[in-house]
């Protein structure tokens, strides 16, 4: 074949959603433009509906219980191979990540790295959290008063619009190092670096299930899984003050633990409030002395 008589065809990348460890397209058939900075065509990302997002809390609601019930060292375990994943596939996170940023390649590589640590961070904190919010509670009479931290369940996370990556891991990790399940909304202007992130997250030990990965609009997805009785909590990060409003309005017709959002600098080191927002506290009563051996909980 002659070089010069033939000329090949770049083979671009179709983007689909990530939900139930599967690779979808939008059940509507709807997709979107996606952008750069200047405003050059990247790729059609797929424009979720609302049943893609009734599917996305069936798949994290049926993976729940086995997630949940995971020890949390192996839950570290899964965590830490998810950075090993992403470290090896660097180079296309910088690229996607200027893409969506406008940063340098220099700057967008800080930033991937940035998050590959995040990752190792709350990878180490998934065995120790426990320690720290859960412990033995002074009482007085002849009881043992134990605390214990629990994950709530299904929680929708609306990523952060700006921070395509590092805010994107930033809000995704805490909710599942400690045994929730997540449907994400990625970032509407900047879903790339989200969707990219479904490929590394299906092929490491992360069953399916625990994260999906829906790309579109917040305004059209969030008011239906904020009202949807089988999400336990939401964390708003990514919406404006209005959306942000009629969400938690709309999450109270169940109770959920809402996150509202905030001022936040994701290059700033984590801490472990992002954790402790979407997990419960079980408190275990048991009798001493001549109570006799039987307990009881709330």
């Amino acid at each position: 074949m002659s070089e010069k008589s033939e000329q090949r065809l770049s083979v671009f990348k179709t983007y689909k959603l990530y939900v139930g460890g599967k690779f979808p397209r939008s059940e509507s058939g709807r997709v979107y433009e996606v952008t750069d900075s200047k405003g050059k065509w990247l790729a059609n990302a797929p424009l979720s509906s609302r049943k893609d997002a009734r599917d996305a809390v069936v798949a994290a609601r049926k993976a729940f219980g086995g997630w949940a019930g995971a020890t949390a060292y192996n839950r570290g375990q899964i965590l830490y191979r998810v950075a090993e994943m992403l470290e090896g596939r660097k180079g296309q996170f910088v690229h996607e990540v200027a893409d969506a940023e406008g940063l340098s390649k220099s700057k967008a590589a800080v930033v991937v790295e940035a998050a590959i640590d995040r990752w190792v961070w709350y990878a180490g904190w998934t065995d120790k959290i426990a320690q720290i919010v859960g412990g033995a509670n002074p009482v007085a009479g002849p009881y043992f008063n134990l605390s214990t931290p629990e994950p709530t369940g299904v929680v929708t996370v609306v990523a952060p619009q700006d921070s395509s990556f590092l805010g994107l891991v930033s809000v995704i990790a805490p909710v599942i190092a400690t045994g929730n399940t997540a449907v994400v909304i990625a970032s509407e202007r900047s879903p790339l670096p989200a969707l990219s992130l479904g490929e590394v997250l299906a092929t490491s030990d992360l069953p399916g299930g625990v994260v999906n990965i829906l790309s579109g609009k917040a305004a059209e997805m969030g008011p239906h899984l904020a009202a949807h009785q089988d999400v336990n909590g939401i964390d708003l990060t990514g919406t404006d003050a209005e959306l942000a409003r009629d969400l938690e309005i709309a999450a109270a017709d169940n109770l959920k633990r809402v996150l509202r959002p905030r001022a936040e600098d994701f290059g700033e080191p984590p801490t472990t409030d992002r954790m402790t927002a979407f997990m419960e506290t079980k408190t275990v009563w048991h009798p001493t002395g001549s109570l006799g051996a039987s307990g009881s909980s709330y």
